[in-house]
């Protein structure tokens, strides 16, 4: 599922296209060699359909394989992270 989710680094955000143009996309910082969780987009018409969540799923995935360590200040992300306990291990903060 997270295959469709890339980083993109000079943006700062993982991004996962949806269709026609449109992305998903979760906006972030590194401080302190940690991925800081900012802010989590999806387009309004496409709302409520679970790409939140795939995206979600995507990138908590890509930084587990890539041993990173996380703060998630975005309010969904922190969500998403509470109710997938196999993804508290790579929460500080």
């Amino acid at each position: 599922m997270e295959s469709d989710v890339q980083d993109n680094p000079s943006m700062s955000r993982f991004e996962m296209p949806l269709g026609d143009g449109a992305l998903a996309v979760a906006y972030y910082k590194v401080e302190d060699g940690r991925v800081v969780l900012l802010h989590t987009e999806v387009p309004q018409e496409l709302a409520g359909l679970g790409h939140g969540s795939r995206l979600a799923h995507g990138v908590f995935e890509a930084l587990r394989r890539d041993g990173r360590r996380v703060i998630a200040k975005c309010p969904f992300m922190s969500s998403y992270a509470a109710r997938h306990p196999e993804y508290g291990a790579l929460l500080d903060g």
